[in-house]
């Protein structure tokens, strides 16, 4: 059963997410909207609402209660949340207090005796009806200001609909699972790291309650830890790529037309070769650099990017992952809202690690069990 479902996801995932999928001019029109300020204030705006009306009262009322939660799936909630929002305006509700029954499989129709087939053809009458939906309302409210992506496409003279489903499920496939699963193993290495958790604790409370786009940004420590825990277990733990002509890779290995390359950011992650004799240890350290070395001269950590063909976790090259930045944003807005509030701690035994299950993204076998706990004032 859990095959089945396993096939037919990632086979979805081919359809839409292999690079002849998204043409060039798809690609030039997205890049050009996720470079928007007002595209960013949005998404901090949405991301904020989020998190102070939806994802802390849910915990608030776990932490008073003792009640375990699949951290797991309130994230896997919020992020499909949010990204409804974010692509198309759409709020499908689905963190809430009641944690409401999976609305993404009932709108999908996905299942284990599901058939690709009838999975596509749901997913794209979901698209069509929204983008439905959005052009009648931009009709009615022709100076509506046009925020969500969907908007900005269809008001920027983007009216061919099959254009915009394209780009409506590329967006939705790509941001459901995969912040969801990086804050997931992330909150998991917190709890085994006790030391780190209280610096990138230290980080949050000298930022404000509310930290406008580019203090976020300047969340350094917290960048870093979010990096490194994505070098352990990256979102996405294989991708692959379809040759559109014949090539020779580097070492020789002779590529044809049409034929599938996949690379392994999870086993990248974990070379001796990239990363040294310490990389099986969680260390934001090695994302950084203090003053006196050459790269800051004002006392404060500073970040150091890798080279992204060796950390390839958002791609690299002409088919880096647009959402790169929004995804930090969400980020990093989810963990300063968390920790600022509530100490994370698993539901399991001492000593007793998840299982990492490489699905299409990352998951935990089983979920996340955690409590929360309420920190001092």
């Amino acid at each position: 059963m859990i095959d089945a479902f396993l096939q037919e996801t990632q086979q979805m995932s081919n359809t839409y997410l292999k690079p002849s999928s998204m043409t060039t001019r798809k690609r030039q029109v997205s890049s050009h909207e996720f470079n928007t300020k007002s595209l960013r204030k949005f998404v901090e705006t949405v991301v904020d609402d989020e998190v102070s009306q939806r994802l802390i009262p849910i915990l608030s009322t776990a932490a008073a209660n003792k009640t375990v939660l699949d951290l797991q799936d309130i994230l896997q909630r919020f992020a499909f949340d949010n990204i409804c929002k974010i692509a198309f305006g759409y709020d499908p509700a689905y963190l809430l207090p009641d944690l409401p029954e999976s609305r993404i499989k009932r709108f999908l129709n996905i299942g284990s005796e599901k058939r690709l087939q009838e999975a596509c053809s749901d997913l794209r009458e979901f698209a069509r009806n929204i983008i439905k939906e959005k052009k009648q309302e931009l009709s009615n409210k022709p100076s509506l200001e046009t925020v969500d992506l969907l908007s900005r496409f269809l008001s920027s003279g983007h009216s061919d609909e099959d254009f915009v489903t394209d780009i409506v499920i590329s967006f939705i496939l790509a941001g459901r699972d995969t912040t969801s699963a990086a804050l997931t193993w992330y909150f998991w290495l917190l709890s085994q790291n006790p030391e780190i958790e209280m610096e990138i604790l230290r980080e949050i409370k000298d930022k404000s309650e509310s930290p406008v786009y580019e203090e976020v940004k300047d969340m350094v420590y917290t960048h870093a830890s979010l990096c490194e825990s994505m070098r352990l277990y990256p979102p996405v733990p294989i991708d692959g790529k379809v040759a559109l002509r014949d090539d020779v890779l580097p070492d020789g290995t002779v590529i044809k037309k049409g034929m599938r390359v996949s690379y392994h950011p999870y086993a990248m992650g974990r070379l001796e070769m990239l990363w040294g004799p310490d990389w099986e240890e969680f260390k934001p350290d090695r994302w950084l650099q203090r003053a006196g070395d050459g790269v800051s001269n004002d006392g404060k950590w500073s970040f150091v990017g890798r080279d992204p063909y060796s950390y390839p976790v958002f791609q690299a090259g002409p088919r880096i992952c647009l959402g790169k930045d929004m995804a930090f944003l969400q980020m990093k807005r989810v963990v300063a809202g968390i920790l600022r509030r509530f100490k994370v701690v698993p539901a399991a035994e001492d000593g007793v690690e998840p299982v990492f299950v490489s699905f299409l993204t990352s998951k935990m076998e089983g979920g996340f069990p955690v409590r929360f706990e309420e920190r001092a004032t």
